[in-house]
């Protein structure tokens, strides 16, 4: 299983645009770490982004100027570029926003999924149907995160794909950590089970209803356990 607690690039080719492509390249290594995992803030710095990727560090900067419009860095005078955390309160409006459009995703997926991608539901997340979560809660985590990531995709909505796709970084770390926190991830197996219950059926009130309810209690959650988070 790939760590997402660390900040990774892959090298990029230079086929097209340097600043697209090492955009790309960074905004997939900040989406897919785990910020909320450390306390310490995650610096990036230019000079060994740009060996990592393999490109002059002008379109590294270029890059990172557009992350930072996008609010997913922050630049400090003197100090460096640094991965932007949010706090519990703007986490909170996250999920909630994440947990709308997700659940409006859960909705068209019983119009629009083909009933082959439905039914392979239970096939791709057996980690919901196999003992205790707590025995394996690094597996669970992150077939939490594929499981969201897979209702959004059934929608087949581009716009809900590119907003949630922004929203990933936040609510993947939260996602992790509510997981070892109380009984979070043996009620979100039940639910996740219901879920797939009701997109199999396509039950569209149903599975929207499930999905909407599951979010906002993760947004609850937060609200009850997430201190560390100011």
């Amino acid at each position: 299983m790939v760590k997402t607690d660390t900040f990774q690039v892959k090298p990029i080719v230079a086929t097209s645009s340097l600043r697209a492509l090492a955009y790309d390249a960074l905004k997939e290594a900040i989406t897919n770490m785990n910020i909320y995992n450390q306390r310490e803030e995650v610096r990036l710095d230019e000079r060994k982004l740009s060996l990592n990727l393999g490109v002059s560090r002008t379109p590294v900067r270029e890059a990172l100027t557009v992350l930072e419009q996008e609010g997913f860095v922050r630049f400090e005078a003197r100090r460096g570029v640094f991965v932007i955390k949010k706090s519990k309160k703007e986490i909170v409006s996250m999920i909630q926003a994440w947990s709308a459009l997700e659940s409006m995703a859960a909705r068209l997926a019983c119009e629009r999924a083909t009933d082959e991608q439905l039914h392979c539901l239970r096939e791709h997340f057996p980690e919901f149907y196999e003992g205790r979560p707590s025995d394996h809660l690094d597996e669970y985590s992150e077939a939490n995160i594929r499981f969201h990531q897979k209702i959004i995709s059934l929608g087949q909505c581009d716009v809900i794909k590119d907003i949630t796709s922004n929203l990933l970084m936040h609510v993947r770390g939260i996602r992790n950590t509510a997981m070892r926190q109380g009984d979070r991830a043996a009620n979100s197996i039940k639910e996740h089970v219901a879920i797939i219950k009701a997109l199999e059926a396509r039950d569209a009130e149903l599975a929207e209803r499930l999905v909407r309810e599951h979010g906002l209690g993760l947004a609850n959650h937060v609200e009850k356990y997430g201190d560390y988070l100011d």
